[in-house]
């Protein structure tokens, strides 16, 4: 498909769902971020996005740094399941 080809496509499109400003460019960046989000890992987001450097990978990696919480959480977990009493048992065990 050519360029002008694509570019009449994608104005259509973008007049038949009453969106403006949205670049095609936008659909790369929102997929690499629900794949991130989802779990992609720094690997397999280069390899989505063509990429042999882990720069861009890694500014969609940064995006899901909100995944800290639930890391903690686990590892909170895993404690809990050797010391039930955590950590302010005052027994000393």
């Amino acid at each position: 498909m050519g360029r002008s080809h694509f570019r009449r496509l994608w104005l259509r499109a973008l007049k038949d769902t009453g969106l403006r400003d949205v670049h095609f460019h936008d659909l790369r960046h929102t997929g690499n971020t629900l794949a991130a989000t989802g779990g992609a890992t720094t690997r397999e987001l280069m390899q989505r996005m063509g990429h042999s450097s882990v720069r861009a990978a890694l500014i969609y990696q940064y995006l899901v740094n909100g995944r800290d919480h639930a890391i903690a959480a686990h590892v909170d977990e895993q404690i809990k399941k050797v010391r039930p009493d955590g950590p302010g048992d005052a027994s000393g065990t």
